[in-house]
């Protein structure tokens, strides 16, 4: 099993991914997509990301916004794994030129 993170790792985690902040047990961001296809490009690339790693978020898709809420629950709470993912997303919404 994956260990959990600190708080303190955790706040550490976050201030190299802007854009991110800490609900609870999880870790979200929201990013803003320059079109809806542009949205939906990057939940398609991320879902590839995802799968290859085991490690999947819940995502929300409101028009061309979408929202990644990271935790993993085998572990109860926030692992390294989220934090690998969400450097992930935030590289590949970077250059889709969506921002945070």
């Amino acid at each position: 099993m994956t260990r959990l993170l600190t708080d303190a790792e955790i706040e550490r985690a976050l201030t190299d991914l802007p854009g991110w902040r800490r609900a609870g047990e999880s870790i979200t961001a929201t990013y803003a997509a320059p079109s809806f296809p542009d949205a939906i490009r990057l939940v398609d690339e991320v879902a590839l990301e995802a799968e290859s790693m085991n490690h999947h978020p819940d995502i929300d898709i409101r028009w061309r916004r979408t929202t990644w809420t990271l935790s993993t629950h085998d572990a109860g709470g926030l692992t390294q794994l989220d934090v690998e993912l969400a450097h992930r997303i935030a590289g590949h919404a970077r250059r889709l030129g969506a921002s945070a």
